[in-house]
């Protein structure tokens, strides 16, 4: 069958779908996909009922056809992302069952080493990115798959399965629309299975995925997604087209779940006679049908015999070892030597994030830059001016879409490029916080290590300037709390320039917090090959009777007051940590062991703050050597405030600082 012209496919129905005369071979194929399907799920929901799958289980019996056809004609160039209800979209992309069994168990032969569990399956090494427990999350993840394929020319499309209920997200609309403006080769699959959690779609929506089609200006398909030889055939011309430069198709394939929301959910919200009527188009009797009767109970009889024995694999398959808890939540870094002293011409902190991205960019073709206005813009402040014609195509704007800026970003790392996407304020985190803590954080745990995240989230804060409560905040404390995430913050021209070409050649996701009040602030050039550790301290200046410790503008004022009190017979030694997560502890605890005093300061609300963690860290590991309390500076706990006659009071300064010092050493 021949779809019609892309331009018109927006008026394409399941109605124009037909016998293609498929060969019984690919017929036989396909039924033996969707019946593993089948009797995956059915042994699933067995075993979930007998204990031996501890966590959540959503199943897709009913849905084989859509994840099948789905998949048939992709090849191992192309990505799916899926959904929390994704064991058929993993089997139709050629995930081993054992493997598959062990996982839900908890084991540690499973797909990804009992790090995942139903909920996070995946294998990025099949270009399957992952089921995913957050609604609509691989959305803007197989939009960073989508850039990937495109920048490598190479022909590879991306699946992206979700729900109906996945449309009331705004990660859909980021995801859709940035693909839109993109033109990424990007299929959006909803498996319309007419309920999202208890709710009947009729209830959650009052537009359609047609109507929306054509607001974001992308072509739009239906089709019966119980007839496993329609979907085939359409997403088969769709990822022809795709491979040959089209743009993004949203995919209605309407189906039907058997089983509830999640096992042993009492399903009070439908009726028995509307499950009748779906079980009565059961997808694989419709395909049977169309097949030999004695070919049919062979590939069953075969079928059943290998989820037995997966089965009996993954129950005589150990657990993790409890040793082993530690693995896989970030890759071992390379050892960096610290550089030498910067010795060359001065240059800006502003000239430093440039200069740093431009070398990159030039280095290794994996590299792109995008976000809000950093291409024909140049960024807010200037910072990527002229990069966009230097590199076209890998230095990109983004709608503002801050979830689908840094998905995009995640997905583009699991696909093997370094990615460097611009959040253009700190403050900003919140909206697109689960890209960041469930997704680029976890995934390489969730996958056993199968996964890689060499991504770069540059940001910027800088409180002093009357920028108000939602455009003030240092908030690196909520991100240095969650485990897979380094968080960086630089003080100087040089540390900018070197950190930040470090953070892009990490296999690590880092946040990299730039201070827009240090963009002017000058300091020498250091070589371009210059590169500095993440994860280590610097001593700004020496000192003997107590310790400062802060980092980003504020080191400067501490280097200030360090100056003002040795005035006063009293030596401080500064610490810079430069990097907040991971912590620098043995830096701190060294220094405290020579001066027995610490002191910290920083601009984020003293209340549970890195301050507070160096404090606890110094009352377990270097309690011995106290000589006073640790002192805590930091703002008020307080939103930022706007007048500047409040920001004065809000903000720590010098005068803080000093009477802290002052404190600590007449303690």
């Amino acid at each position: 069958m021949k779809l019609p012209d892309r331009k018109g496919m927006n008026a394409m129905t399941s109605t124009q779908a037909s016998d293609t005369g498929v060969g019984t071979g690919a017929l036989t194929e396909m039924y033996r996909r969707m019946r593993l399907i089948r009797q995956f799920e059915d042994r699933a929901s067995r075993l979930y009922r007998t204990n031996e799958i501890p966590g959540f289980l959503h199943l897709s019996t009913g849905q084989e056809a859509s994840a099948v056809g789905a998949c048939w004609p992709l090849d191992e160039r192309d990505v799916v992302t899926s959904t929390h209800r994704g064991h058929g979209h993993c089997i139709a992309k050629g995930l081993d069952v054992t493997g598959m069994f062990a996982e839900l168990m908890g084991r540690a032969s499973g797909t990804c080493r009992g790090r995942g569990g139903s909920m996070h399956i995946a294998d990025p090494r099949r270009g399957i990115f992952g089921a995913n427990g957050i609604v609509a999350a691989g959305l803007p993840i197989a939009t960073g798959a989508g850039t990937a394929a495109q920048l490598r020319g190479r022909g590879g499309v991306v699946v992206a399965f979700f729900g109906d209920g996945a449309v009331a997200q705004g990660m859909f609309h980021e995801a859709v629309n940035l693909a839109a403006v993109w033109r990424l080769p990007v299929i959006f699959c909803c498996e319309n299975n007419h309920y999202a959690e208890f709710s009947a779609a009729s209830d959650q929506h009052r537009a359609t995925l047609a109507d929306r089609a054509r607001g974001y200006g992308v072509d739009f398909a239906h089709v019966d997604g119980n007839d496993v030889v329609a979907v085939a055939e359409t997403v088969t011309e769709l990822v022809r087209d795709l491979r040959e430069g089209a743009g993004p198709v949203l995919l209605e394939a309407e189906t039907y779940r058997w089983h509830g929301h999640y096992e042993g959910d009492p399903e009070r919200y439908r009726e028995p006679a509307e499950l009748a009527e779906w079980k009565a188009r059961d997808p694989l009797v419709r395909l049977a049908s169309r097949l030999d009767a004695d070919l049919v109970a062979r590939i069953d009889d075969e079928v059943g015999t290998v989820i037995e024995s997966a089965v009996e694999e993954a129950r005589a398959a150990a657990e993790p070892a409890p040793e082993t808890l530690h693995h896989y939540v970030g890759v071992p870094r390379e050892p960096v030597p610290e550089p030498p002293e910067p010795d060359g011409e001065i240059f800006r902190t502003m000239d430093a994030v440039r200069e740093a991205l431009e070398h990159e960019l030039s280095t290794d073709e994996d590299v792109f830059v995008a976000g809000i206005d950093v291409g024909a813009g140049g960024n807010v402040f200037g910072l990527t001016r002229g990069l966009a014609e230097r590199f076209p195509g890998r230095v990109r704007d983004t709608p503002i879409s801050e979830s689908a800026i840094v998905g995009a970003g995640v997905g583009a790392a699991m696909a093997g490029l370094r990615p460097v996407v611009e959040l253009m304020y700190f403050d900003f985190l919140g909206v697109c916080l689960d890209q960041l803590m469930n997704q680029a954080a976890k995934l390489r745990f969730m996958t056993g290590g199968a996964v890689r995240l060499p991504l770069v989230v540059r940001t910027q804060f800088g409180a002093g300037k009357s920028s108000g409560s939602q455009h003030s905040q240092s908030l690196e404390a909520l991100l240095a709390h969650i485990p897979g995430l380094t968080v960086v913050m630089p003080s100087t021209p040089a540390d900018t320039y070197g950190l930040l070409r470090a953070a892009i050649r990490d296999p690590n996701p880092v946040v990299f917090v730039e201070n827009r009040l240090l963009y002017g602030k000058k300091g020498p050039r250091p070589a371009p090959g210059h590169l500095v550790p993440l994860g280590r301290a610097a001593v700004r200046r020496p000192g003997t009777d107590v310790t400062l410790v802060s980092y980003s503008k504020l080191v400067h004022d501490c280097l200030a007051v360090a100056e003002e009190v040795a005035a006063e017979g009293i030596s401080t030694e500064v610490i810079d940590l430069r990097t907040i997560a991971p912590l620098d502890r043995e830096t701190v605890l060294r220094s405290l062991a020579k001066t027995n005093r610490l002191v910290v300061a920083h601009q984020a609300v003293e209340e549970f703050g890195v301050g507070a963690e160096l404090a606890a860290v110094a009352a377990h590991e270097g309690f011995w050597h106290l000589d006073a309390p640790v002192i805590r500076v930091g703002a008020a706990s307080t939103p930022a405030p706007y007048a500047p006659s409040l920001e004065r009071a809000w903000l720590p300064d010098q005068a803080r600082i000093a009477a802290a010092v002052r404190q600590s050493v007449l303690t």
